[in-house]
Protein backbone atom coordinates (compact mmCIF):
# COMPACT_ATOMS: atom_id res chain seq x y z
CA UNK A 1 0.00 0.00 0.00
CA UNK A 2 0.73 3.35 -0.54
CA UNK A 3 0.03 6.16 1.68
CA UNK A 4 -0.49 9.61 0.75
CA UNK A 5 -0.60 12.33 3.73
CA UNK A 6 -0.64 16.53 3.06
CA UNK A 7 1.34 16.53 0.30
CA UNK A 8 2.15 20.36 -0.82
CA UNK A 9 4.48 21.36 -3.60
CA UNK A 10 5.05 24.74 -4.98
CA UNK A 11 7.32 26.13 -7.98
CA UNK A 12 8.32 29.28 -6.88
CA UNK A 13 5.38 31.29 -5.64
CA UNK A 14 3.28 28.84 -7.72
CA UNK A 15 1.45 26.28 -5.52
CA UNK A 16 0.90 22.82 -7.55
CA UNK A 17 0.14 20.29 -5.43
CA UNK A 18 -2.13 21.58 -2.43
CA UNK A 19 -2.54 19.28 0.84
CA UNK A 20 -3.16 15.96 -1.29
CA UNK A 21 -3.82 13.05 0.75
CA UNK A 22 -4.66 9.61 -0.55
CA UNK A 23 -4.39 5.65 0.10
CA UNK A 24 -3.43 3.61 -3.26
CA UNK A 25 -3.80 -0.19 -2.59
CA UNK A 26 -2.83 -3.49 -3.55
CA UNK A 27 -4.34 -5.38 -5.75
CA UNK A 28 -6.05 -2.92 -7.44
CA UNK A 29 -5.68 -0.59 -10.37
CA UNK A 30 -5.90 3.01 -8.72
CA UNK A 31 -6.58 5.89 -11.34
CA UNK A 32 -5.25 9.47 -11.27
CA UNK A 33 -7.16 11.75 -13.72
CA UNK A 34 -7.60 15.36 -14.30
CA UNK A 35 -7.31 18.53 -16.94
CA UNK A 36 -4.10 19.36 -18.64
CA UNK A 37 -2.42 21.32 -16.02
CA UNK A 38 -4.31 20.01 -13.10
CA UNK A 39 -1.16 18.78 -11.40
CA UNK A 40 -1.31 15.43 -11.83
CA UNK A 41 1.60 14.46 -13.59
CA UNK A 42 3.70 16.68 -11.00
CA UNK A 43 1.57 14.54 -8.73
CA UNK A 44 2.93 11.43 -10.14
CA UNK A 45 6.28 12.29 -10.27
CA UNK A 46 6.20 13.08 -6.34
CA UNK A 47 4.88 9.46 -5.68
CA UNK A 48 7.94 7.96 -7.46
CA UNK A 49 10.77 10.22 -6.00
CA UNK A 50 11.17 12.18 -9.39
CA UNK A 51 10.37 15.28 -7.55
CA UNK A 52 10.47 16.18 -3.56
CA UNK A 53 7.32 17.48 -2.04
CA UNK A 54 7.83 20.66 0.20
CA UNK A 55 6.10 18.41 2.78
CA UNK A 56 4.03 15.73 3.31
CA UNK A 57 4.45 12.12 3.50
CA UNK A 58 4.59 9.21 0.65
CA UNK A 59 4.51 5.79 3.24
CA UNK A 60 5.48 2.45 1.18
CA UNK A 61 5.10 -0.01 3.46
CA UNK A 62 5.00 2.49 6.28
CA UNK A 63 8.82 3.64 4.77
CA UNK A 64 8.76 7.26 3.54
CA UNK A 65 10.01 8.12 0.20
CA UNK A 66 10.98 12.11 0.97
CA UNK A 67 12.98 10.64 4.23
CA UNK A 68 15.11 8.40 2.10
CA UNK A 69 18.72 8.34 1.36
CA UNK A 70 20.04 7.58 -1.92
CA UNK A 71 20.69 3.67 -1.13
CA UNK A 72 16.97 3.30 0.30
CA UNK A 73 15.42 5.70 -2.47
CA UNK A 74 17.44 2.59 -5.27
CA UNK A 75 16.31 -0.17 -3.38
CA UNK A 76 13.19 1.29 -3.30
CA UNK A 77 12.98 1.87 -7.30
CA UNK A 78 13.78 -1.93 -7.24
CA UNK A 79 9.84 -2.51 -6.43
CA UNK A 80 8.75 -0.07 -8.68
CA UNK A 81 7.87 -0.57 -12.62
CA UNK A 82 7.13 1.73 -14.62
CA UNK A 83 5.41 2.35 -17.96
CA UNK A 84 5.76 5.48 -19.73
CA UNK A 85 3.93 7.43 -22.18
CA UNK A 86 5.87 6.77 -25.28
CA UNK A 87 6.56 3.30 -24.07
CA UNK A 88 10.66 4.48 -23.91
CA UNK A 89 12.29 1.40 -25.27
CA UNK A 90 15.59 1.95 -26.79
CA UNK A 91 15.30 1.72 -30.42
CA UNK A 92 18.75 -0.07 -30.96
CA UNK A 93 18.02 -3.03 -28.61
CA UNK A 94 15.86 -5.91 -29.61
CA UNK A 95 12.62 -6.33 -27.56
CA UNK A 96 14.41 -9.19 -25.96
CA UNK A 97 17.19 -6.71 -24.87
CA UNK A 98 14.63 -3.96 -23.75
CA UNK A 99 12.62 -6.25 -21.56
CA UNK A 100 16.47 -7.30 -19.98
CA UNK A 101 17.63 -4.01 -19.42
CA UNK A 102 16.43 -3.90 -15.75
CA UNK A 103 17.42 -7.32 -15.14
CA UNK A 104 21.13 -6.48 -16.41
CA UNK A 105 21.32 -3.65 -14.34
CA UNK A 106 19.52 -4.27 -11.03
CA UNK A 107 20.23 -8.07 -10.49
CA UNK A 108 23.11 -10.49 -10.62
CA UNK A 109 20.98 -13.04 -12.33
CA UNK A 110 23.41 -15.33 -15.02
CA UNK A 111 22.05 -14.78 -18.67
CA UNK A 112 20.34 -17.66 -18.55
CA UNK A 113 18.10 -17.15 -15.87
CA UNK A 114 17.60 -13.32 -16.76
CA UNK A 115 16.71 -14.89 -20.35
CA UNK A 116 14.29 -17.44 -18.50
CA UNK A 117 12.56 -14.09 -16.68
CA UNK A 118 12.27 -12.17 -20.30
CA UNK A 119 10.70 -15.44 -22.16
CA UNK A 120 7.98 -15.39 -18.66
CA UNK A 121 7.42 -11.71 -18.68
CA UNK A 122 6.74 -11.92 -22.90
CA UNK A 123 4.39 -14.54 -22.60
CA UNK A 124 2.64 -13.19 -20.07
CA UNK A 125 2.07 -10.12 -22.58
CA UNK A 126 1.36 -12.46 -25.54
CA UNK A 127 4.82 -11.61 -27.39
CA UNK A 128 6.68 -14.84 -27.28
CA UNK A 129 7.54 -14.59 -30.97
CA UNK A 130 8.53 -11.06 -31.30
CA UNK A 131 12.24 -11.16 -28.66
CA UNK A 132 14.44 -10.94 -32.10
CA UNK A 133 12.44 -7.35 -33.45
CA UNK A 134 13.45 -4.04 -32.87
CA UNK A 135 10.42 -1.69 -31.71
CA UNK A 136 10.99 -0.01 -35.31
CA UNK A 137 9.61 -3.40 -36.74
CA UNK A 138 6.35 -3.62 -34.32
CA UNK A 139 3.29 -1.89 -33.89
CA UNK A 140 2.66 0.67 -31.35
CA UNK A 141 0.36 -1.66 -28.78
CA UNK A 142 2.88 -4.36 -29.46
CA UNK A 143 5.45 -1.86 -28.15
CA UNK A 144 3.14 -0.97 -25.38
CA UNK A 145 2.89 -4.63 -24.05
CA UNK A 146 6.27 -4.94 -24.14
CA UNK A 147 7.05 -1.85 -21.96
CA UNK A 148 4.69 -3.84 -19.89
CA UNK A 149 6.72 -7.04 -19.92
CA UNK A 150 9.80 -4.74 -19.03
CA UNK A 151 7.84 -3.29 -16.28
CA UNK A 152 6.98 -6.51 -15.14
CA UNK A 153 10.32 -7.94 -15.28
CA UNK A 154 11.73 -7.22 -11.83
CA UNK A 155 8.12 -8.33 -9.73
CA UNK A 156 7.39 -5.10 -8.98
CA UNK A 157 5.28 -4.55 -5.65
CA UNK A 158 4.26 -1.23 -7.48
CA UNK A 159 3.30 -0.67 -11.28
CA UNK A 160 3.21 3.20 -12.14
CA UNK A 161 1.56 3.90 -15.61
CA UNK A 162 1.66 7.29 -17.25
CA UNK A 163 -1.01 7.81 -19.71
CA UNK A 164 -0.83 3.95 -21.36
CA UNK A 165 -3.54 4.43 -23.76
CA UNK A 166 -2.12 7.60 -25.39
CA UNK A 167 -1.84 7.28 -29.10
CA UNK A 168 -3.85 3.96 -29.32
CA UNK A 169 -6.58 3.00 -31.06
CA UNK A 170 -9.74 2.51 -28.91
CA UNK A 171 -9.71 -1.08 -29.06
CA UNK A 172 -5.83 -1.35 -28.27
CA UNK A 173 -6.50 1.00 -25.59
CA UNK A 174 -9.16 -1.63 -23.94
CA UNK A 175 -7.02 -4.77 -24.45
CA UNK A 176 -4.01 -2.51 -22.68
CA UNK A 177 -6.26 -1.99 -20.47
CA UNK A 178 -6.94 -5.34 -19.71
CA UNK A 179 -3.61 -6.51 -19.48
CA UNK A 180 -2.68 -3.94 -17.08
CA UNK A 181 -5.74 -5.19 -14.34
CA UNK A 182 -5.31 -8.80 -14.80
CA UNK A 183 -1.50 -8.30 -13.89
CA UNK A 184 -2.34 -5.99 -11.26
CA UNK A 185 -4.42 -9.02 -9.59
CA UNK A 186 -2.21 -11.45 -10.69
CA UNK A 187 0.79 -10.62 -8.91
CA UNK A 188 -1.38 -8.28 -6.49
CA UNK A 189 0.64 -5.11 -7.24
CA UNK A 190 -0.13 -1.44 -5.79
CA UNK A 191 -0.89 0.03 -9.65
CA UNK A 192 -1.28 3.47 -10.04
CA UNK A 193 -2.51 4.97 -13.29
CA UNK A 194 -2.25 8.83 -14.34
CA UNK A 195 -4.80 8.85 -17.48
CA UNK A 196 -7.52 11.10 -18.92
CA UNK A 197 -8.77 8.41 -20.90
CA UNK A 198 -12.79 7.79 -19.58
CA UNK A 199 -12.65 4.96 -21.22
CA UNK A 200 -10.20 3.86 -19.17
CA UNK A 201 -11.68 5.21 -16.24
CA UNK A 202 -15.07 3.48 -16.81
CA UNK A 203 -13.36 -0.08 -17.53
CA UNK A 204 -11.02 -0.64 -15.28
CA UNK A 205 -11.49 2.55 -12.56
CA UNK A 206 -11.55 0.41 -8.95
CA UNK A 207 -10.45 3.51 -7.37
CA UNK A 208 -10.22 7.00 -8.93
CA UNK A 209 -8.99 10.32 -7.54
CA UNK A 210 -9.88 13.62 -9.60
CA UNK A 211 -7.03 16.00 -9.08
CA UNK A 212 -8.43 19.34 -10.05
CA UNK A 213 -6.19 23.07 -9.97
CA UNK A 214 -3.28 21.47 -7.80
CA UNK A 215 -5.83 19.73 -5.09
CA UNK A 216 -7.75 16.37 -4.50
CA UNK A 217 -11.51 17.15 -5.78
CA UNK A 218 -13.12 13.47 -5.94
CA UNK A 219 -12.31 9.99 -4.61
CA UNK A 220 -14.76 7.14 -5.67
CA UNK A 221 -15.08 4.36 -8.25
CA UNK A 222 -16.27 3.71 -11.67
CA UNK A 223 -19.64 3.16 -10.50
CA UNK A 224 -19.85 5.95 -8.40
CA UNK A 225 -18.43 8.49 -10.77
CA UNK A 226 -21.28 8.40 -13.26
CA UNK A 227 -23.66 9.73 -9.89
CA UNK A 228 -21.41 12.49 -8.62
CA UNK A 229 -22.64 15.83 -7.15
CA UNK A 230 -19.25 17.49 -7.81
CA UNK A 231 -19.56 19.55 -10.54
CA UNK A 232 -16.16 19.99 -11.53
CA UNK A 233 -16.10 16.22 -11.93
CA UNK A 234 -18.92 16.16 -13.71
CA UNK A 235 -17.75 18.70 -16.48
CA UNK A 236 -14.42 17.02 -16.68
CA UNK A 237 -16.30 13.48 -16.69
CA UNK A 238 -19.35 15.03 -19.17
CA UNK A 239 -16.82 16.95 -21.93
CA UNK A 240 -17.35 14.33 -24.44
CA UNK A 241 -20.84 14.07 -25.73
CA UNK A 242 -21.06 10.31 -25.55
CA UNK A 243 -20.76 10.06 -21.72
CA UNK A 244 -23.38 12.96 -21.64
CA UNK A 245 -25.71 10.40 -23.55
CA UNK A 246 -24.52 7.67 -21.10
CA UNK A 247 -25.96 10.14 -18.75
CA UNK A 248 -29.03 11.21 -20.09
CA UNK A 249 -29.90 7.47 -20.42
CA UNK A 250 -29.21 6.63 -16.98
CA UNK A 251 -31.52 9.68 -15.70
CA UNK A 252 -33.91 8.61 -18.09
CA UNK A 253 -33.93 5.17 -17.41
CA UNK A 254 -34.68 6.03 -13.33
CA UNK A 255 -37.28 8.54 -14.29
CA UNK A 256 -39.70 5.71 -15.59
CA UNK A 257 -37.90 3.38 -13.15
Amino acid sequence: MIDVQNIVKSFDDHLVIKDISATFDPGKTNLIIGRSGSGKTVFMKILIGLMRPDSGKILYNGRNLPNMKKKELNMLRREMGMLFQGSALFDSMTVMENVMFPLTMFTRDSRKERERRVNFCLERVNLKEAGASYPGEISGGMMKRVAIARAISLNPKYLFCDEPNSGLDPKTALLIDDLIHDITLEYNMTTVINTHDMNSVMNIGEKIIFINNGKKEWEGTKDEIMNSSNQELNDFVFASDLFKKVKEIENLAYEEG
